[in-house]
């Protein structure tokens, strides 16, 4: 028989590969891309450098910088064949239609297996991938509220041409950077669901458009990329400050998980919480000031019901508040966070397709002891 060895529920804990992609140190908070503090990167950084950081692994040059943007220019704009498909796909959610739009973009590109090409190919298949989704995204969410899918502007970055492309209006430069903030900090965050979803496909060696649409629906669930708007909509079922605790106490007592509090890796603050905190606190306003009344009570009112669990915001909470204040549309705010983890899922799967190695775990059978005799007829009794 050969030798099993037992793992935690849900692989907590489990190293299962080597990565020089990045890494998140929950008892200290920390997180970074690469060899850099990825909330430095956010303070410092454009997107499109970041992005360029998971790709090539170093930081560019501003000549670098201009040569992928001029190499990822063509990508971001929709073919006449997508175009057409999108309308079929707008009346869902634009995070479920970008399963199918993202699989159909891929498969006319078209891609082939990451097993089947070199490494250049796969990075420029990545490249595809990355600038074409928040093209998708917006196109289906204008299409949805009847309105005319817009292309993006040269005059415009990354996250600026984001929220021109959903809203139709040149955003500020205030609310641009802002959500350019969050985009950065949500590129990448360690092995979490979507991440090794994408790595377990990609280690089979289908072609990345397969790995990234496995990727998203591992995203779309709530207990992943789906909390930003959950917890801004605890924000309004609240109302006020008189209901604070009344609604967080009921919240416990039903056994309800309070969206925006709480991480699987960090044990203490989370890194991403606290500069988004800060970036909230560059707009102001009623709604920064009741979130932080909210966030501080809770973190008290679970202290006190479970104490030692150390539960903190975590990124969804002040995300949301973010985003809303830049203008995003809440059924945007998952498919928002998917136009940058997209580059981070891109980055690990190029790193898994270098190592053919299958992803192949066991499982433990505790069903009934078998084997149960047939019966000769096929019917129970």
């Amino acid at each position: 028989m050969p030798e099993f060895i037992e793992v935690p529920k849900g692989l907590d804990r489990v190293i299962v590969a080597d990565t020089e992609i990045g890494d998140v140190r929950g008892e200290e908070g920390f997180y970074h891309y690469r060899q850099y503090n990825a909330v430095e990167l956010a303070k410092h950084c454009s997107f499109e450098q970041v992005w360029y950081l998971m790709t090539h692994a170093e930081l560019p040059t501003r000549a670098q910088l201009d040569a992928f943007k001029a190499q990822v220019a063509p990508y971001r704009t929709l073919t006449p064949q997508l175009r057409d498909l999108l309308p079929h796909l707008a009346a869902d959610s634009p995070l479920d239609g970008l399963r199918t739009a993202l699989s159909a973009a891929c498969a006319a590109r078209p891609m082939k297996p990451v097993l089947d090409i070199d490494e250049a190919a796969r990075a420029d298949d990545a490249l595809f991938a990355c600038a074409v989704t928040p093209a998708i995204l917006t196109a289906m969410w204008r299409l949805g509220q009847g309105q005319e899918p817009l292309d993006p502007r040269e005059d415009l970055g990354y996250a600026a041409n984001y929220l021109y492309m959903t809203t139709g209006e040149v955003p500020s430069p205030e609310a641009a950077r802002a959500i350019e903030h969050y985009l950065i900090l949500t590129i990448d965050h360690g092995f979490n669901a979507s991440t090794f979803t994408s790595r377990v496909i990609a280690s089979t060696g289908a072609d990345l458009g397969a790995a990234l649409v496995g990727a998203i629906g591992a995203l779309s669930g709530p207990l992943h990329g789906g909390a930003p708007a959950r917890a801004l909509d605890a924000l309004d079922a609240i109302g006020g400050r008189d209901n604070i605790d009344a609604w967080i106490r009921g919240e416990l007592e039903a056994g309800r998980r309070i969206m925006g509090f709480g991480h699987a890796v960090y044990k203490t603050d989370d890194p991403r919480s606290l500069h988004l905190r800060d970036v909230a606190d560059e707009f102001g306003g009623d709604i920064v000031d009741f979130a932080k009344t909210v966030e501080r009570r809770v973190v008290e009112i679970l202290a006190e019901v479970k104490p030692g669990r150390k539960l903190y915001t975590n990124v969804e909470f002040y995300a949301g508040v973010v985003m809303e204040l830049a203008g995003v549309p809440r059924p945007m705010f998952t498919p928002t966070f998917t136009t940058s983890r997209v580059v981070g899922w891109s980055a690990n799967i190029l790193e898994q397709a270098r190592d053919s190695k299958i992803i192949r775990p066991r499982a433990r059978y505790v069903g009934t002891p078998p084997p149960v005799p047939v019966p000769e007829d096929g019917f129970a009794d």
